[in-house]
């Protein structure tokens, strides 16, 4: 029988609160004590950090962020810095991984699957080098990928453009690449916004399709009763 991933739609969650439960199903699923798992969710407005993130990604300042309400977090994830916000899908696989290159490769084509449904032409770049990972219509970023690998299990994943605000992005050099110009589903489109729901399950079933996993869907309460409180 085909293995399952646990898929949870969570909403809007604060950046810190994921982070710390991606941390716990980290480490019930090393100890095998649940499968594979997709968390889908929305942040509010944040800057993240990547491994790789150097001085100058965030030239404005933590103080002009933090007046225009976006807050600035370090991580452990790979890539550098980049924007999540209300209206971007993101995806936090925590799962089995053997070969991180070809996990992220295998992520990117889930991603060019997923927006291909949509009627976006997107692709990914594996040939011209680490700082273009992600997803990318024509020379327009739409999806960004950064993971993090713990004792074989994943954490963090992708982040897709739905509907959400690009500007910030313009605050920031995001993903460490001057002069990249962001793009959303919505952009591409022209379709108005509310199209999050229906691209959330189109991407869930597609990273789903992509690990060789079969989706069940669970409440965020159900995950909670099979790893350890904060």
């Amino acid at each position: 029988m085909t293995p399952e991933i646990w898929v949870c739609h969570l909403g809007t969650v604060d950046y810190r609160e994921a982070l710390s439960l991606q941390e716990r199903l980290r480490s019930a699923r090393q100890e095998d004590e649940l499968p594979d798992v997709l968390l889908t969710l929305e942040h509010p407005p944040v800057y993240t950090r990547g491994r790789r993130s150097v001085a100058g990604e965030l030239p404005m300042g933590e103080d002009w962020y933090a007046a225009r309400g976006i807050e600035i977090v370090e991580t452990d994830r790979g890539g550098k810095v980049t924007y999540h916000g209300p209206g971007q899908l993101v995806g936090y696989p925590i799962v089995r991984v053997d070969d991180v290159v070809a996990y992220v490769r295998t992520l990117e084509d889930a991603l060019v699957a997923a927006l291909a449904g949509e009627g976006v032409a997107a692709r990914s770049r594996p040939h011209e080098g680490h700082r273009f990972t992600g997803v990318w219509v024509g020379e327009r970023k739409i999806a960004s990928i950064g993971v993090h690998l713990s004792r074989g299990v994943s954490t963090h994943g992708f982040a897709v453009n739905v509907d959400n605000d690009l500007q910030p992005f313009s605050w920031i050099v995001p993903c460490g690449l001057d002069g990249v110009q962001m793009t959303s589903l919505a952009a591409e489109t022209g379709r108005p916004s509310g199209g999050m729901r229906c691209f959330r399950r189109r991407a869930s079933w597609r990273v789903a399709e992509a690990l060789g996993r079969r989706q069940r869907l669970v409440s965020r309460a159900r995950l909670e009763t099979r790893v350890p409180v904060a």
